[in-house]
């Protein structure tokens, strides 16, 4: 018996935070719409990444507090203690309550949620297994693939995410620990693991960062990174470098890694877990994206800047497509996408696109670093540091650690990059981003009053020291 045929106006294949944000807006423009998810709604980031391993972070960070409480005068009757079943609870919590309120979302947008996975048979048609087994195809004018990516593995490090057992996890096995290790390798100084070797760190775990690299977290701003590592040397975490993981043998009590140091010789190390992250790969083979001719390049979907591929009403957007691969770049380009298929003008054409490693002290970026500036031909620069240790709101936080640095170009004085690394980074990278984005000078910054005592004055003072005017630091 032939398949049911199922005919709408456009399908999303993935519901992560690319494709339901897609689907809602389809729905908001009138568009009849199906998103189409294989695992669960929300994707990676709402249901074992983002959201998840935040939620822990928090956890671990109220833990570090609570340990060090009697720095502000607060006695403990009694040291504190971490119920990790009960922290993998609440985290559980917090993901489901995003899930189904994405589940909701789409329906109430008149959006319609298809659970199956979706393969292309020709340049408008999909065939989806549903999970009793049972076949349909859909057929429409746009397809939108945002099916996201997943964690390289290495070879010789196949992922075991047994809770228990497993030696060799990747970041979603490390959020689903029952126990929290005595000790840990992480595979790779990127920001997936070294925020849950952080985590990890605090609650006690010896963690031993291996990075093939000269340097943890390649690309973000060097001096913003020396502070975090500052911060993971007082935690006890051992970070070694240009050093290359190249196999592990169980035995039986503990897994020992070993390690090609920068010399050649190999260092072996006693462990109990060992988290590879290494980086991510796009969710783009077994799809059939080969049989309708879609280009790739590297394994990612090649798009412009309305989201097209070379393929006549197919789309891509987040992790599967070049670029950088966050949750918040993936969103933007499902309402771009959306509006451009309700035959609207729109493009992704944002200026810069802000990121942050939630380590402690978190870092935060938008536009470029000084390096970056320099080799786009920003000659002359004009840069503003402010440091947390004389922020009033820092200071009355007992979080020192950090500073906000202004990077702008000397003749015009556009603000060309703002970098924060310290407490509430995350919140405060928005308005450097905004002023990236409306081509703000540094006295757009400087001359708008902030509110005291409060963290985002660092980067008034930062805007205010690039042109010589801090009040609150000796200038240059």
């Amino acid at each position: 018996m032939a398949a049911e045929v199922i005919r709408t106006d456009a399908v999303v294949i993935g519901s992560g935070p690319g494709g339901y944000p897609a689907g809602i807006r389809l729905g908001q423009l009138g568009v009849k719409c199906i998103v189409i998810e294989k695992g669960k709604a929300g994707g990676v980031c709402l249901n074992v990444g983002c959201i998840p391993s935040k939620a822990v972070i928090h956890a671990a960070k109220m833990y570090d507090k609570l340990s060090h409480s009697e720095d502000i005068g607060i006695k403990l009757s009694s040291p504190p203690q971490i119920d990790w079943a009960q922290t993998i609870k609440w985290k559980e919590t917090v993901v489901n309550k995003l899930t189904s309120g994405v589940r909701q979302l789409l329906k109430a947008n008149g959006a319609e949620l298809m659970e199956g996975e979706a393969t292309f048979v020709g340049p408008n048609a999909l065939e989806v297994k549903k999970p009793d087994g049972s076949t349909v195809r859909v057929e429409a004018k746009s397809i939108v693939v945002a099916t996201g990516s997943r964690p390289v593995q290495i070879p010789g490090f196949t992922f075991d995410q047994d809770a228990k057992k497993g030696r060799i996890l990747d970041s979603t096995g490390a959020l689903a620990l029952t126990e929290i290790p005595k000790r840990m390798a992480v595979v790779g100084g990127g920001y997936i693991g070294l925020e849950l070797g952080t985590v990890f760190a605090k609650l006690g775990t010896k963690v031993t960062v291996v990075e093939a690299l000269p340097n943890i977290l390649n690309g973000m701003e060097p001096e913003c990174v020396a502070v975090v590592q500052r911060k993971l040397k007082k935690l006890g975490v051992e970070i070694l470098l240009e050093a290359k993981a190249k196999g592990w043998e169980d035995k039986g009590d503990r897994a020992v890694l070993s390690i090609e140091q920068k010399d050649g010789t190999i260092a072996k190390l006693d462990c109990d877990k060992i988290l590879v992250t290494v980086g991510r790969r796009p969710n783009t083979d077994g799809i059939g994206l080969e049989k309708i001719g879609v280009k790739l390049e590297r394994g990612f979907i090649v798009t412009d800047k309305q989201l097209k591929t070379n393929v006549p009403g197919v789309y891509a957007i987040g992790d599967c497509t070049l670029g950088l691969m966050l949750a918040h770049k993936a969103t933007k380009e499902g309402e771009v996408v959306a509006e451009v298929i309700a035959g609207r003008k729109a493009e992704q054409d944002a200026k810069t696109i802000p990121a942050v490693v939630f380590t402690d002290p978190e870092i935060a970026s938008a536009g470029l670093t000084e390096a970056e500036a320099k080799a786009a031909g920003h000659t002359r620069l004009k840069i503003g540091k402010y440091p947390f240790s004389v922020l009033g709101r820092a200071l009355s936080v007992n979080e020192l650690d950090g500073f906000a640095k202004v990077i702008a170009d000397a003749q015009t004085e556009e603000v060309l990059g703002v970098h924060i690394v310290g407490v509430g980074a995350a919140e405060l990278i928005s308005e450097g981003a905004l002023a990236i984005e409306m081509g703000a000078v540094l006295h757009d910054i400087g001359l708008t009053v902030h509110p005291h005592p409060s963290l985002p004055e660092a980067i008034m003072e930062a805007a205010k020291h690039a042109l010589g005017e801090a009040i609150h630091l000796v200038n240059k």
